[in-house]
């Protein structure tokens, strides 16, 4: 499996030194759980992960108040050490899938070569994707205190309006997967859309358009998550 870990972290007290870190293993995460301590941008290396530089252009308006921001302190610790887990378990369950721990959330890529497949001009979900999303979904209702957006990313083949037409269609497919057929519940999910405006890969290639024929699924903790972590940081 393919995964990369991004979290910054605090050491706290008198050292006050900001290390970066990149490993690529979600499960080596120990150091992940410090990360709480950050002073930073809200939500801001969840954005870039996911669409780059075109915030607020996608076909469902702008998406950071969906992310949130970072929370510091011990919540944080705390917060950090229910997502590592979460992500950690994504991993073994869903061999394939990109696993990204970044900030606060969870970030995770699915292409045409890692466990949900459309095929080419389609939106339908196949059986070979329901095997993965039902995985998903697993973890989804083991870990409920988190919100989840979903969004959509198509190459550069056709025109710019079919393209987010398709990545539109695409997205709405899998929310509608998580909620209709699986009965997750609806408020839990947001879904966007960029069509071709966001690569990860270079259009001029085949790997390089099936890598930008993509869906994100970005996990993030809800308010009940927030607030049950700052009531114990408290000590109530």
């Amino acid at each position: 499996m393919k995964t990369c870990i991004k979290s910054i972290f605090l050491a706290a007290l008198s050292l006050a030194l900001v290390v970066s870190i990149s490993s690529c293993e979600a499960t080596k995460n120990a150091n992940n759980k410090q990360k709480g301590a950050v002073i930073g941008a809200a939500g801001g290396a969840i954005l870039g992960a996911i669409i780059g530089n075109n915030v607020g252009k996608g076909g469902n308006g702008e998406i950071g108040a969906v992310i949130g921001g970072v929370v510091g302190g011990t919540a944080g610790v705390l917060i950090g050490a229910k997502m590592d887990k979460q992500a950690q378990k994504i991993e073994e369950e869903i061999p394939g899938a990109e696993v990204e721990r970044v900030d606060d959330g969870i970030v995770i890529t699915f292409d045409e070569n890692s466990g949900v497949y459309f095929a080419t001009g389609k939106y339908n979900i196949n059986e070979a994707s329901r095997e993965t999303l039902d995985k998903l979904t697993g973890i989804l209702k083991e870990y409920s205190d988190t919100n989840v957006l979903v969004v959509g990313h198509t190459d550069s083949v056709g025109s710019d309006e079919s393209n987010m037409t398709l990545s539109k269609n695409r997205a709405n497919a899998v929310t509608n997967y998580f909620t209709g057929t699986k009965g997750l519940n609806p408020s839990r999910f947001t879904t966007n859309w960029y069509g071709e405006q966001s690569p990860v890969g270079d259009n001029n290639t085949a790997e390089g358009r099936a890598k930008n024929r993509r869906v994100n699924i970005v996990i993030v903790p809800n308010e009940q998550m927030i607030e049950d972590a700052q009531n114990e940081a408290d000590g109530n």
